[in-house]
């Protein structure tokens, strides 16, 4: 069996040179989290960080977001990387030194870590100014709720800091540590969820011919609801619905008036997303009409899928091949059913979104992840690198 691949020696001595200090950045940042909307002092440590390298710094956009400029010579074109900064309320469960000094909150999807990377990388771009052109480096809050990117858009984003292109990576537990991960076209998944409440007439359980049984017909629908995309969905698509609540009754000798269940769903494509939304509503009133009962189905469109511009994902790649050879790169990586709200910015201007594998480990919103600290010096390096070509 091959030995896993772990990434070269730094290329950017700039990065080399402070690495110690931003894995103990990296680890201030885990031990103090902060939620969605809620992200103040690690912006305001951003900030300070950006300032003090020399970088134009814009705060409080979109709520806690933060952007970062630094232009060199005389080109025009800008290129925009971004970085989210938010923590889940997870309670941490790994143990370590620097765990969560936050009850019930923990950074368990690496926004530490892609913060960090970034910080890194915007560190080492000051420092080598190989680059002609515009830096503008995104810092973004409220990941975790959909809604920083949203909200930034709205504050004017890309008419305040105009844009070229713009990328972001994510970690990725399971693949190769320091292994570079693209996709081409949908890397996302678009989520939406459902839900669908089954209402019959309750009753005693014993006598269950004088009821009309909702918990009888919210058992067979989420039966139901698996053809979906086993029946209704190309093959050669992909989809998710996946029934993860359901709630209804309080002793089991009686039979309940209603059953609410919650349901997920995710897809890759326009057609297949608005397929779905047509037909999970018409199944579950149809499969609730077939045992005398209704069901009313509240169906909520939520992020997009990340799809990738074909130019850009080509740059990108090509920026880790020559970075890293061959060996450090899956050129096809296979898209992933979880969503991230990078997604809007990918409507808005042309771009890329990555990945960088963390290796063996807890998933991520695992209360046991922890990021990768080893992953901090090939992302710092492969942003400088992407940079500095994309700024020739």
């Amino acid at each position: 069996m091959n030995a896993p691949f772990r990434a070269p020696p730094l290329t950017t001595r700039e990065v080399a040179a402070e690495l110690d200090r931003f894995v103990a950045l990296r680890r201030h940042f885990h031990q103090n989290p902060e939620l969605s909307t809620k992200e103040r002092q690690t912006a305001g440590r951003i900030a300070e960080l950006l300032v003090e390298w020399g970088y134009e710094v814009e705060t409080g956009i979109g709520g806690e977001g933060v952007v970062a400029s630094l232009r060199n010579g005389a080109g025009q074109r800008a290129i925009g990387i971004r970085a989210d900064f938010d923590a889940l309320p997870i309670a941490e469960a790994t143990g370590l030194p620097y765990a969560s000094r936050s009850a019930g909150v923990m950074h368990a999807c690496g926004h530490d870590g892609h913060t960090t990377i970034l910080l890194a990388a915007a560190r080492a771009l000051a420092l080598r100014k190989s680059f002609d052109g515009t830096l503008r480096l995104i810092f973004q809050p409220a990941e975790e709720i959909s809604a920083g990117a949203r909200a930034m858009i709205r504050d004017g984003l890309f008419e305040r800091f105009p844009v070229d292109g713009i990328f972001g990576l994510h970690n990725w537990p399971g693949v190769p540590e320091g292994v570079f991960g693209f996709v081409d076209g949908p890397a996302m998944a678009a989520v939406d969820k459902a839900v669908i409440t089954v209402a019959g007439k309750g009753g005693h359980g014993a006598a269950p011919h004088e009821t009309v049984d909702p918990v009888l017909a919210a058992a067979h629908l989420v039966t139901a609801l698996q053809s979906l995309v086993s029946r209704n969905i190309d093959p050669l698509d992909a989809a998710v619905v996946t029934v993860g609540s359901i709630h209804g009754g309080t002793a089991s000798n009686v039979i309940p008036d209603s059953v609410e269940l919650q349901a997920t769903i995710r897809s890759f494509t326009p057609e297949v997303r608005a397929l779905l939304a047509e037909r999970l509503p018409a199944l579950a009133q149809a499969q609730a009409a077939a045992f005398g009962a209704k069901a009313d189905v509240d169906y909520r469109l939520g992020m997009p899928a990340v799809v990738n511009h074909a130019a850009e994902t080509r740059f990108a790649r090509e920026a880790a091949l020559s970075t890293f050879g061959a060996a450090g790169v899956i050129e096809h990586l296979r898209p992933r059913s979880a969503s991230e709200d990078f997604a809007y910015f990918l409507e808005q201007r042309p771009g890329a979104f990555l990945f960088i594998g963390a290796g063996e480990g807890p998933p991520l919103h695992s209360p046991r992840y922890d990021f990768n600290d080893a992953l901090i010096a090939p992302g710092a390096t492969y942003w400088t690198r992407l940079a500095e070509r994309f700024l020739a």
